[in-house]
């Protein structure tokens, strides 16, 4: 396919401008990535979101597949010497990968099929013979000519079984028949799912007995289905509507096709259409049936998997944003039974500062010492917060430091020291790191239990910063993750992981090197390049001596130079997103609105007190300002609003997380308790929410609001802190039911 023509195909799709999608195309095609396109080739696109460069991008990616697959399968028929010209214009038309493999059916070298035998045994005229003669009234006397004992063929029985076998394979690989079929099924089928053992208890019990209509599927049934199939728990089919198709398959063999290929209708012989209908029978319970059921469960599947795969990214995106508890220094706290809660404390800049074990849910003799341990450490580090992971043994562990901070909170104000609040944490991916190649190497000395204390207190003061640490799949913000297209899934959310890094920025003189290898244009192994040149030169001073890192070019440089910070140094922009290429520019706009920019920077920062950049430009000719400054007006305007609050990390926006003192149980949860909590994750059907209890509690999409919600990501994110009452308890099965309707 013409570049032009996907170009055109994708500005339809998208519903973008021809010159959009141009120049979206050319600047992927040059090796820019999307987080630079989306940050500071404005112009070049009319400021498309990243959601939507990424988007065009997988369609290009697609498309292109599709394109050369299409060149193929017309290179393919061609040399069989069966490409014609409606043939070659119906593939090039073709909008699907399954439409182009659909046509290229036919053609496709095949096994032993029992038609390719009956071909091999000289029926094939036969067939022929019966399906063209529409007044055939003796088909056992047309087949006696080709009985062989000698070919395999004793008697008229298996010479019309042969002639059959041949017919059916034929209408089973016919495009457009199939094309029918598929869409009958899709919109009047039904998935039928029934336990393999009714009497067992699982949690597919609401599939045990489940028919619904294929098109009224949810994304979420489909992946739970999947699974309890998986795991032997489930037997599924589709039921369509056989006679109905049947009898539309038997048409095209009965009734020969018009030039329009519309069916003519006239008389047949009774034996031929019975013959005829068997044939048609016999094709779809055999050969079609079959193979449309796996191409819609596997559609389905996919389908679902793509919305899953989007709540993930929407989920970890808001996790990864989450606002960091800057300037505190905080005690992690892995709980844990039998091998005792690792404890770590780390200053307010993630430097490890002391590590401990003590055992609070080993039994009541060992909470006595473990309360002085844990007050020990709070007093001799100045302990603000603690970092609560939420694994096994977290509400115990809760219990317990809700009743140590109830005695250490007033004795530590009339010592002057910080009091205590704690904030449950997701542990999530937190052993994963532990164990990790990554753990070993930044913590050598440490157990891998210590390191998980470690993770989990750096989580809390910068979620983004020590998230990147992990595998985005063991974060745990997902559904039926593990079920996934684990490539496809891995790309997303790689993705997510890179926007994230990239808007907020990333100070090249801290930056891990898991950090630094999201940063657009940087690599693995130049994020470790990036890391050793700092070990042996000290920090960086500007943005431009990164081009002396072993092997970061001037294009890495103009890729990621915009998304890294070096505060303190030598040019204040270098601690902004304006971007070295608008430099000038930026000096330009300060001067055009009456500043002197050696006046604003001081000790290598830019100050406060421009904050009125934005609203003094406003007033001016936009257009003709940013003309004579040699940009586009986005990069102006990007420009004007960096400089009004330089290096603003946009996570200070979103909400704080809840910091508590005290617990509550599920025993302790009534009916009609209106309580704070935050969103932990996202799913189809509603959304979990933290309440302060162990278990979070479901508000279901039902619950979510008095308007009708399509999806739950419609009206909460994960992070939110939200007002929910307390609808149902269930101890004994550990749910609580929520509602946002109040």
């Amino acid at each position: 396919m013409d570049q032009q023509l996907i170009n055109r195909q994708l500005q339809q799709e998208l519903k973008l401008e021809a010159w959009q999608v141009d120049n979206v195309v050319n600047l992927i095609d040059e090796g820019n990535t999307i987080p630079f396109i989306a940050r500071y080739r404005k112009e070049m696109h009319g400021t498309l979101s990243d959601e939507v460069l990424r988007n065009l991008n997988e369609r290009l990616a697609y498309l292109r597949t599709l394109a050369e697959r299409k060149d193929s399968v017309i290179k393919l028929i061609e040399e069989q010497g069966k490409l014609t010209p409606e043939l070659k214009k119906q593939i090039e038309h073709a909008a699907t990968m399954v439409e182009v493999e659909d046509l290229y059916r036919p053609y496709k070298q095949k096994r032993r099929t029992r038609a390719l035998i009956a071909r091999e045994r000289g029926l094939e005229p036969l067939a022929k013979a019966i399906l063209d003669d529409v007044n055939a009234v003796n088909l056992p006397e047309m087949a006696a000519a080709y009985v062989d004992p000698e070919k395999e063929v004793p008697d008229v029985e298996a010479a019309l079984a042969g002639a059959s076998d041949i017919l059916a394979e034929d209408l089973a690989d016919l495009a457009e028949e199939r094309r029918q079929v598929r869409k009958t099924t899709a919109q009047k089928g039904h998935v039928v799912t029934k336990a393999k053992d009714p009497e067992a208890e699982s949690v597919y019990e609401l599939y045990y007995d489940f028919d619904t209509p294929i098109a009224k599927m949810q994304p979420h049934q489909v992946l739970a289905i999947d699974r309890g199939e998986k795991e032997k728990v489930l037997r599924t089919a589709l039921s369509a509507p056989e006679e109905e198709l049947e009898s539309y398959l038997a048409s095209h063999l009965i009734y020969p096709a018009d030039e329009d290929g519309s069916r003519v209708f006239i008389k047949n012989s009774d034996e031929r259409a019975a013959f005829l209908k068997s044939v048609s029978v016999d094709a779809y319970k055999r050969l079609i049936a079959p193979s449309i059921e796996n191409e819609i469960r596997s559609d389905l599947t996919e389908k679902a998997q793509d919305q899953a795969i989007k709540v993930f990214e929407k989920n970890l995106q808001q996790l990864l944003m989450a606002q960091p508890i800057a300037g505190k220094t905080v005690l992690g706290f892995d709980p844990a039974f039998r091998t005792g809660c690792k404890l770590a404390v780390v200053d307010p800049t993630g430097k490890v500062l002391a590590t401990g074990v003590i055992y609070p849910t080993s039994g009541a003799v060992r909470v006595p010492e473990a309360r002085r341990e844990i007050e020990r450490m709070m007093r001799k580090y100045k302990v603000e917060l603690i970092a609560l992971g939420n694994g096994t043994a977290s509400r115990e562990s809760e219990q317990f430091l809700a009743e140590t901070l109830k005695e250490y909170n007033p004795m530590a104000r009339q010592l002057g020291l910080p009091t205590v609040s704690y904030v449950i944490v997701s542990e999530a991916g937190a052993s994963v790191y532990s164990a990790s190649k990554l753990g070993t190497e930044e913590f050598p000395d440490y157990d891998v239990a210590l390191r998980s204390a470690v993770s989990i207190a750096r989580r809390l003061q910068d979620p983004l910063a020590e998230l990147v640490k992990i595998d985005p799949k063991a974060i745990g913000v997902g559904q039926y993750q593990h079920d996934m297209d684990q490539k496809k899934l891995s790309e997303a959310l790689g993705g997510v992981v890179e926007d994230c890094v990239n808007k907020v920025g990333v100070d090249v003189n801290t930056a891990s090197p898991s950090l630094l290898s999201y940063v657009s244009g940087i690599s693995a192994s130049l994020a470790k390049n990036i890391v050793a040149y700092r070990e042996e030169n000290g920090s960086f001073k500007s943005r431009k001596e990164l081009l002396k890192v072993s092997k970061l070019g001037p294009k890495a440089f103009t890729q990621c130079a915009g998304f890294l910070r070096v505060p303190g140094g030598s040019e204040p922009f270098d601690n902004t997103a304006v971007h070295p290429e608008s430099y000038e520019a930026a000096r330009g706009l300060l001067t055009a609105l009456g500043y002197d920019p050696k006046q604003l920077a001081k000790d290598g920062q830019l100050q406060k007190g421009i904050s009125e950049v934005p609203g003094k430009l406003a007033k001016l000719n936009k257009e003709a300002l940013a003309e004579s400054l040699g940009v586009g007006v986005p990069t102006l305007t990007d420009i004007a609003q960096e400089l009004s609050r330089p290096g603003r990390d946009p996570r200070q926006d979103l909400p704080a997380p809840i910091l508590r003192t005290d617990v509550l149980s599920m025993e302790d949860l009534k009916v009609g308790m209106i309580l704070k909590g935050t969103v932990r994750n996202v799913i189809d059907f509603g959304a979990f929410v933290d309440i302060g209890v162990h278990q979070d509690g479901l508000v279901h999409i039902s619950q979510l609001s008095n308007k009708f919600v399509k999806h739950p990501l419609d009206v909460v994110k994960v992070g939110d802190i939200v007002e929910v009452k307390v609808i149902s308890v269930d101890v004994k099965k550990k749910r609580i039911g929520l509602t946002m309707r109040l």
